[in-house]
C-alpha cells in the first residue's frame, strides 16, 4: 500500500480495526481518555449531553456511561464512528469545525487529539464554545507547537510501540498555546494548560505486556503534550483563571 500523506484523516480508517485494543496503534488515546475523564464532573441530570469531538472509535464511551452522560460523538471517518455506535456512542457525521449540532446543547464538551490536525484550531475552539452551556465543561488535549514536541512526537515516538503510528501527525499543525488561551478569552471561555506525561513505571510495565493502564500524570511543561480545563462563562462575565505555558 502507498504511503498516505502525513495527517490523513484516511489513516484512522485504515486502522479502526485498532481503536478498542489496548496494546494496538491507538494505545496512548486509552490513557489519555481516562486522564479527561478525571477531569468531567458527575452528570448534573439524566438529560446532561456530553459532545466528544473527533470522538473516532468512542474511547471516550466507558467514561462518560459511568459519569451519567449521554454521548454524542462527531467524526468525518465513517468507519470509527461504526466502532463508537457498537460502545454506545450517538454517532454524528460532520466537521469538527461546523458541528451539526445546537448552540449550547452541551454540558461536556470534549475536543481530544484534534486541535493539530486541522488548520483552524482558534475555529475548532469557537466551536467548543458555541455548543457549551454557561458554565459547561471544556477538557481537550494536544501536541504544542515546539521543537521539543515535533522532535518527541515525531522522530521519536512514531518508531516506540504506544506511539502514534507513523505519518498520523503533521508538525505544522501542531498547537500555538498562547494563541490557543487568547482566543479561549475572546471566546468566553476560561481555559489553564497543564502538561501530560504517561507514568513511566506503568508504561514499563505495558510494554513487557503486564498491564493495560497507564496513567498520564500532570507535570509542569506543557512543550510537548498538553490539556486544557476549563468552563465556558456564565453571562458572558469574565472570571479570573490561572493560566500556564510551560517552556
Amino acid at each position: 500500500m502507498t504511503p498516505r500523506p502525513r495527517n490523513d484523516p484516511a489513516q484512522y480508517d485504515d486502522l479502526a480495526d485498532q481503536w478498542w485494543r489496548p496494546a494496538g496503534g491507538f494505545a496512548a488515546l486509552h490513557w489519555l481518555a481516562a486522564s479527561r475523564a478525571e477531569h468531567i464532573p458527575p452528570s448534573p441530570h439524566p438529560a446532561a449531553l456530553l459532545v466528544d469531538l473527533a470522538c473516532g472509535g468512542g474511547l471516550m464511551a466507558p467514561h462518560a456511561a459511568r459519569l451519567g452522560y449521554r454521548h454524542v460523538g462527531v467524526d468525518i471517518g465513517r468507519p470509527g464512528l461504526e466502532v463508537a455506535r457498537a460502545h454506545g456512542v450517538l454517532p454524528v457525521l460532520g466537521s469538527v469545525l461546523a458541528v451539526p449540532l445546537a448552540d449550547g446543547c452541551a454540558d461536556v464538551v470534549v475536543a481530544g487529539e484534534v486541535l493539530e490536525h486541522v488548520e483552524d484550531d482558534v475555529a475548532v475552539l469557537a466551536e467548543c464554545a458555541r455548543l457549551l452551556r454557561p458554565g459547561g465543561t471544556l477538557v481537550i488535549d494536544a501536541l504544542a507547537d515546539t521543537a521539543l514536541s515535533r522532535f518527541v512526537m515525531v522522530r521519536v515516538l512514531e518508531h516506540v510501540p504506544g506511539g502514534p503510528p507513523p505519518g498520523l501527525h503533521d508538525p505544522a499543525l501542531f498547537v500555538d498555546r498562547a494563541r490557543l488561551l487568547a482566543a479561549a478569552d475572546r471566546l468566553g471561555l476560561d481555559l489553564r494548560l497543564v502538561g501530560l506525561r504517561p507514568s513511566v513505571r506503568q508504561a514499563l510495565v505495558w510494554r513487557l505486556g503486564r498491564g493495560e493502564e497507564v496513567r498520564m500524570k500532570p507535570i509542569r511543561s506543557t512543550a510537548v503534550v498538553f490539556a486544557g480545563y476549563g468552563r465556558k462563562r456564565e453571562n458572558g462575565q469574565v472570571t479570573p483563571s490561572p493560566r500556564t505555558v510551560g517552556a
